[in-house]
């Protein structure tokens, strides 16, 4: 499944975020880097199961989309711990 939001972080810092939250606050799931470039991610977790998260910024607005098979629920936990732009562009 594919989930996106928005946020007013940085690349770099949300990537940061990520691979904090799915190590620490996953424990059950937890999942770990397996590759990372300055706007993308893949986290390996349970089973072999793949978290990819990719992040575009313009006008301040960082979009971050996430995809995974088994995880949807901790990518929808993660997202709701980013903080959200006072206005969504249009």
């Amino acid at each position: 499944m594919i989930h996106e939001t928005l946020t007013t972080l940085p690349a770099a810092e949300v990537l940061e975020r990520a691979r904090q939250f799915f190590a620490e606050r996953v424990p059950a799931n937890a999942a770990f880097p397996e590759k990372q470039g300055p706007t993308w991610i893949t986290l390996r977790g349970q089973g072999g199961e793949e978290i990819s998260l990719a992040v575009t910024t313009a006008d301040g607005v960082s979009k971050v989309r996430g995809s995974t098979l088994l995880f949807d629920q901790a990518i929808a936990r993660f997202f709701s711990t980013l903080p959200a732009p006072a206005s969504v562009p249009a």
